[in-house]
């Protein structure tokens, strides 16, 4: 169906993009995959390219468009190739748009030139290991002394922390009893800092070009000239950045779904069985025909959302409505396609496999399935 979210300059982003994908990243991907990360190289080309500083103004080394059209073309051109690009969706889609909005001008130059360039890796720090989708329970401390804050605590399931050069970190720094939400704050703690210290390298059954990282700090001096923002205003800055954070991932889920779709659709017509292509049965063709009708349907969803969101009218409980059916119908849609590949679409060798184990998590992080149908019943007087 006709889709009417970009323009001729984001169609000119695609290709740019589509050439670096098929040149630079799908020779490597597989080497990737067993490293567990994308290598810094990557992050300096895509940088030196232009790719990451789109949203970053021109003063610093950017291209001054923060247009987060540019950021879908991203995910799609990896999708169509039947590839991710690690990291780089949390860094330009969910760490950057805190720098935007809250770094100061000191900070800016600091830190913009690098995040423009590929040379500065970034990470968020929300998620403890007895701290889920409840922010308001993060239990990190950040203890002002003189002109640093005393940081401890433990974090985990944190993206790209291996890496990372730059960590916004959210802390506890005072305790209202009366509103478990206040009192939290943004540092950003670098690496080199005394008592930051990386832990294990998680193994997950997904997304294994994506490194996922515990982290701790103990008595980790953060300059007050690193916080971003107001201190115990936390809490609204995350708010006010999750409606895109899950537009990212229905954004992914929309794109790999389709993904599956013509790889599928492309394995039926050569696979053969009784002597006759599976494609030719009607099952087949049923099976898929539905799978293609869903993928429209989402994808016209997530493009209204997407022009939402670029307007700056996107609710949360939009962003949630759209969450929950892009990815609840990816767990559908890859499903159904990895069944037409017979036992092969349980080998890793084919990429189906992949894009079944990585669709696994689309319902889980940026917030559950069952986290979004709050926020819609909420929105609904429920």
């Amino acid at each position: 169906m006709r889709r009417e979210v970009f323009h001729a300059d984001h169609e000119e982003f695609r290709k740019l993009v589509r050439e670096f994908v098929a040149k630079e990243v799908v020779p490597n991907y597989p080497s990737w995959e067993k490293a567990g990360r994308l290598p810094r190289s990557v992050f300096e080309q895509l940088g030196s390219l232009g790719l990451l500083g789109m949203a970053v103004p021109e003063e610093y080394g950017g291209a001054g468009l923060d247009d987060y059209r540019y950021n879908v073309v991203l995910q799609e051109e990896a999708a169509r190739a039947l590839v991710t690009l690690g990291t780089v969706r949390t860094q330009l889609d969910v760490v950057l748009p805190y720098f935007l909005a809250y770094a100061d001008e000191a900070q800016r130059q600091r830190w913009f030139p690098g995040l423009a360039s590929g040379k500065l890796l970034t990470a968020i720090a929300m998620t403890e290991p007895g701290t889920g989708s409840d922010l308001a329970g993060i239990r990190s401390t950040a203890v002002r002394d003189g002109d640093a804050y005393v940081l401890n605590g433990a974090k985990t399931f944190i993206t790209g922390g291996l890496l990372a050069d730059l960590v916004i970190v959210v802390a506890r720094t005072s305790t209202d009893p009366e509103n478990r939400r206040a009192g939290l704050t943004l540092l950003v703690v670098e690496d080199g800092m005394p008592g930051f210290t990386r832990g294990r390298v998680l193994e997950k059954m997904g997304i294994k070009v994506q490194d996922t990282v515990e982290l701790a700090f103990d008595d980790v001096r953060v300059p007050v000239a690193n916080r971003l923002g107001e201190e115990g205003a936390a809490f609204r800055y995350l708010g006010h950045n999750l409606p895109q954070e899950r537009m990212t991932v229905a954004v992914g889920s929309v794109a790999q779904a389709r993904a599956a779709l013509e790889a599928t659709i492309a394995y039926v017509k050569e696979r053969e069985v009784f002597g006759k292509t599976v494609a030719s049965f009607q099952n087949t063709k049923f099976e898929l025909a539905a799978v293609a009708a869903e993928i429209e349907a989402a994808q016209t969803m997530l493009d209204r959302a997407v022009l939402d969101l670029v307007d700056g009218e996107l609710s949360g409980a939009d962003a949630a409505k759209v969450k929950l059916f892009c990815t609840e119908m990816q767990a559908r849609a890859v499903d159904r396609c990895l069944q037409l590949f017979g036992g092969y679409g349980y080998m890793a060798e084919y990429p189906i496999a992949r894009l079944y184990t990585d669709a696994r998590i689309t319902r889980i992080y940026a917030g559950t399935s069952e986290v979004m149908k709050v926020i819609i019943a909420k929105s609904l007087g429920l």
